[in-house]
């Protein structure tokens, strides 16, 4: 009975389709103990080896685990905000107000993307201190420090970028201010040092560029929409990856 087991067993694994789904053997030897972890997909972000001390939460409370969470979070909570939210001007408010009270559970999905949005702004601002205090940012470590610092400015940006949505008078203002300093910003900017000489003008610098005119009206809105949603998410999730795919090669810093 043992002996027809395995040899079944041997004609399965000996498959074209089970060596096409499993590319290493049974994980007994130190060989294929790292190949499982080279080739599986969601382990190979974690290191082969790893101190039993890196892994300890103690003050620094796993705080970039935390702000990868806020980031699923406002991920899941986006998705389902989509649903309900129309980007134009003549009905962002009220769908707005509807899902606070008319749509079930979309007040509760608001609020938890909202505070998500906060937490998430906190924590990286929390992460970044302490990685700095703890020079962890020193070699090898210097070129996840810089890829740590895009991270926090594309976490800024998505909370700009979704300050417009509710479309109501906080949200216009806010984003008529952040655009007058882009306006100001050098050389690319009209209001800018050296903007003028490079010829930028109020229909071809970085303002206009980001409002999609001169004003803050529907293609405002538009491109908000689709920055929020869609462009800086996905920058952010690839430069995740790479933030991730260095932490395994440089190694743990300290604890988490």
């Amino acid at each position: 009975m043992t002996g027809w087991f395995e040899k079944l067993q041997q004609q399965i694994v000996s498959t074209q389709v089970w060596r096409s789904l499993f590319r290493h053997g049974y994980p007994d030897t130190d060989i294929n103990r790292a190949l499982v972890m080279f080739t599986n997909v969601i382990l190979h972000l974690h290191p082969v080896r790893v101190k039993r001390g890196a892994l300890k939460i103690r003050y620094t409370w796993c705080l970039g685990g935390l702000t990868f969470f806020m980031f699923i979070i406002l991920t899941i909570t986006g998705v389902f905000l989509m649903f309900y939210y129309v980007p134009d001007t003549r009905r962002a408010y009220n769908d707005i107000k509807d899902l606070q009270y008319v749509v079930y559970m979309g007040n509760l999905m608001r609020d938890m993307h909202r505070w998500a949005a906060h937490a998430m702004v906190f924590l990286v601002w929390l992460h970044m201190t302490r990685v700095f205090l703890t020079g962890s940012y020193k070699p090898p470590r210097e070129f996840n420090w810089v890829v740590g610092v895009v991270l926090l400015v594309l976490t800024l940006i998505l909370s700009w970028t979704g300050y417009l949505l509710p479309w109501d008078q906080l949200a216009l203002w806010a984003i008529t201010v952040g655009a007058k300093m882009a306006e100001a910003t050098p050389v690319i900017g009209v209001a800018g040092p050296f903007g003028l000489q490079m010829g930028m003008r109020p229909d071809n610098d970085i303002r206009f560029m980001l409002l999609g005119g001169t004003v803050v009206g529907q293609s405002a809105l538009l491109r908000f929409y689709v920055l929020h949603c869609v462009g800086l998410p996905l920058i952010a999730a690839f430069f995740m990856a790479v933030h991730f795919w260095r932490i395994r090669k440089d190694g743990f810093s300290g604890p988490l």
